[in-house]
C-alpha cells in the first residue's frame, strides 16, 4: 500500500536551447515537476550511498536507507518522463529519450542490494518485462540504466543465490560480449587506436561508462570463478580488466595523438574546451557583463581558454581517432559530469590495483 511522504527534492534546470544560444555566463532557472526519473535515480545513489556507509557511520546509513525507501515509494506511484513536464528547459539536449522505466528498475536493484527486502527482489521479477529489462542491453549512461541493471543484478546470480534472475545474467553477458573487440556488433565499434566508439555525441561518456561496467563485471566473474562465453571466443575477468584499462591508458595520453582528454594533465591535453566558465574572462580580469551576443567572440577565438578546468576530461576523438580541439566542436570538445564520474571509480580502483 501506498504510504503519503513529505518530502522535498529540488532539481535545478537550464533552459538548454536558450543557453546553449546565449554563450555567456551561466544562467539559471528552476522548475516544479513530477519527475520520476530523477526521483528513482535519488533513490539508486541514497540507496547505494547507505552501503558505503553501513559500517562507518550505522545511523547515517539508516538515515539514507530510509530516504532512499520513500523517494523510490514516490516515484514508482508518479510514474513519467519528466520530459512530458519540462520539455522546454530539458529539450532537444536532455530530453527522456529513454523513458523512466529502467530508472525505477535501477532504483528498485539498489534499493534491494541495501536493504535485502525480499519486496524490491520481488518487484524486479515482477516488472522486468513492464518496465523492459532487456531493452537496449549494450547501453549505460545518464539517460539509460539497461546495462547497470543487468550487470548489478548478475552479480548474485553468478554466486548462485538468485537463479530466478537469471535473465539478467544472460543479458549481462551479451552485454559484455558485444562490447569485445573483433566481435561484429552494429552499435559498439573501435576506433584504429583503440578506442570504444558509439555513434552520437560525447562518445567519452560510453567510454567511461562501458568501461566502468566491464570493471565492475571483471570483478564478479573472478569471485565466482567465471567466464563469459561469446560464440568462440571466451570473456575472462583478466580480459574484461584489460580492456577497461586500455580505455583509461587512452584517455590519460596513450593514444595516436598522445594527447591526454583530461584538462590539466600531461604534457598535452585540450586547449579550447567548449565550457563558458573555462573560455570566458573571470569576473577579476573582466567585472563587466557580457551581453547576450558578446561571448560569441570568446566562442569563436583560437586562443586558448584562460581558465584552466583541471580535471574535465571531454567528449573526446572521432571514430578516426581524430580530434579538432576548437569550441564550436561541442560534441569533441565539451566536458560533463557524466563522463568524469564513471572515469572517478576507474582511476580509483586502477591506483589501488596498479
Amino acid at each position: 500500500m501506498f504510504r503519503w511522504v513529505t518530502l522535498t527534492l529540488t532539481t535545478t534546470v537550464g533552459r538548454g536551447l536558450r543557453i546553449w544560444i546565449r554563450y555567456g555566463r551561466r544562467i539559471r532557472s528552476t522548475g516544479t515537476t513530477l519527475a520520476p526519473t530523477w526521483q528513482a535515480e535519488t533513490a539508486a545513489a541514497l540507496a547505494a550511498a547507505s552501503i558505503v556507509f553501513r559500517s562507518r557511520d550505522p545511523a547515517y546509513s539508516r538515515l539514507l536507507l530510509d530516504r532512499a525507501v520513500k523517494v523510490f515509494e514516490f516515484a514508482d506511484y508518479h510514474r513519467g518522463a519528466y520530459s512530458a513536464s519540462l520539455h522546454s528547459a530539458v529539450c532537444p539536449f536532455y530530453c527522456d529519450v529513454n523513458g523512466y522505466q529502467d530508472e525505477l528498475l535501477w532504483g528498485a536493484a539498489w534499493l534491494h542490494k541495501a536493504s535485502r527486502r525480499r519486496e524490491y527482489r520481488e518487484y524486479i521479477v515482477k516488472n522486468e518485462v513492464v518496465l523492459r529489462a532487456g531493452d537496449t542491453i549494450n547501453e549505460f549512461g545518464w539517460d539509460n540504466k539497461h546495462a547497470g541493471i543487468n550487470v548489478l543484478i548478475s552479480k548474485e546470480v553468478l554466486m548462485g543465490k538468485a537463479d530466478d534472475l537469471k535473465s539478467f545474467q544472460n543479458n549481462a553477458d551479451g552485454f559484455i560480449c558485444s562490447l569485445l573487440p573483433g566481435i561484429a556488433h552494429p552499435q559498439v565499434q573501435y576506433s584504429p587506436g583503440g578506442l570504444i566508439f558509439k555513434a552520437g555525441g560525447s562518445n567519452m561518456q560510453h567510454v567511461t561508462s562501458l568501461s566502468f561496467l566491464l570493471l565492475a563485471y571483471s570483478n564478479y566473474l573472478s569471485h565466482a570463478n567465471h567466464a563469459v562465453p561469446c560464440g568462440e571466443m571466451s570473456a575472462s575477468p583478466a580480459l574484461l580488466k584489460r580492456l577497461a584499462k586500455r580505455q583509461v591508458d587512452y584517455i590519460l595520453g596513450d593514444n595516436p595523438l598522445a594527447m591526454s582528454y583530461m584538462v590539466g594533465y600531461g604534457a598535452r591535453y585540450p586547449q579550447r574546451i567548449h565550457h563558458r566558465a573555462s573560455s570566458l574572462p573571470s569576473l577579476v580580469t573582466h567585472p563587466a557583463h557580457i551581453g547576450c551576443k558578446a561571448g560569441s567572440r570568446y566562442f569563436l577565438s583560437p586562443d586558448a581558454n584562460p581558465n584552466v578546468l583541471v580535471g574535465a576530461v571531454v567528449g573526446g576523438p572521432n571514430s578516426s581517432d581524430a580530434f579538432p580541439d576548437s569550441r564550436p566542436f561541442f560534441q569533441e570538445s565539451e566536458p560533463t559530469t557524466y563522463i568524469n564520474a564513471p572515469l572517478v571509480g576507474l582511476l580509483a580502483y586502477f591506483s589501488a590495483h596498479p
